[in-house]
């Protein structure tokens, strides 16, 4: 018998008899991301209750649904690890990218996802877990959740440099989020974000003049990847989990323009 930590019972309590949607139950059941499964539904490979499934259908826990063929079923178990993605490793769990993959680099026994990526020449902490739930709250820009950086480029880190990463920087048609940043070495600094625009360090350094040489993510909110070593994972502790749970009480799962929009519904 599986007894879930209080956390994740609080979590999962106001969905259990609830419809939710159909590619978020798939989400949870560890069968695919959110993504995947809004392209499985259209493809007409998931059935509920005998009938095929349509985008945006919303769906109950104890309904018949199949994905091509084998029965869909939550979790009962929820898995939540810290791992170290060394240089090399794509976040993707897609076989079509080769044996660079995380599903191939892991050889977890249960279907798992990373909640976020680094790019393959970045290192550091990932999580990965079986939980949409969790996985969204965590990604989504608008819950300002922090990630901590520590990053080495190709020439002397200045004053007006740090001054100029923490106020913003102009990327991909916006410009960044106000962040922390402190010099930790001449050529090396540690950087907070609370976003995570595509290779974002790595475009701020560009516009600025500077190219990064190494970058290493170090913090996903409350969990450190502290002594872990490349490529290595461990499973995040009862502690940490409690904290996280906490800090995610307060936080959606909803991208920020739909939350503008639901904002002036009401």
């Amino acid at each position: 018998m599986i007894i879930k930590d209080k956390g994740q019972q609080k979590l999962e309590k106001k969905d259990k008899e609830q419809f939710i949607r159909l590619n978020k139950f798939l989400a949870e059941s560890g069968i695919c991301s959110r993504r995947e499964a809004d392209r499985m539904i259209e493809e007409g490979l998931v059935s509920v209750d005998g009938k095929r499934a349509i985008q945006g259908m919303k769906v109950l826990p104890t309904q018949e649904i199949f994905v091509q063929g084998k029965k869909a079923e939550r979790e009962k178990e929820m898995i939540l690890l810290a791992l170290y993605k060394p240089v090399g490793i794509i976040c993707t769990t897609e076989k079509k990218w080769g044996k660079n993959n995380l599903d191939d680099f892991l050889h977890y026994p249960k279907r798992i996802f990373s909640i976020g990526r680094l790019d393959k020449d970045s290192e550091g902490l990932l999580l990965m877990t079986n939980n949409g739930e969790i996985l969204n709250k965590i990604m989504r820009a608008g819950n300002y959740h922090e990630k901590e950086y520590e990053v080495t480029v190709n020439k002397e880190v200045t004053e007006n440099f740090l001054e100029s990463m923490a106020s913003g920087v102009p990327i991909l048609g916006t410009v960044t989020r106000k962040c922390k940043i402190e010099k930790t070495g001449k050529n090396t600094f540690r950087i907070i974000l609370t976003q995570g625009l595509n290779r974002q360090i790595r475009r701020m350094c560009e516009a600025l003049g500077y190219r990064v040489t190494k970058l290493k993510r170090i913090r996903i909110m409350n969990i450190w990847l502290g002594d872990l070593k490349p490529g290595t994972y461990r499973e995040v502790t009862e502690k940490e989990k409690e904290i996280l749970y906490r800090q995610l009480q307060t936080s959606s799962n909803m991208p920020v323009f739909m939350r503008k929009e639901r904002a002036k519904e009401h």
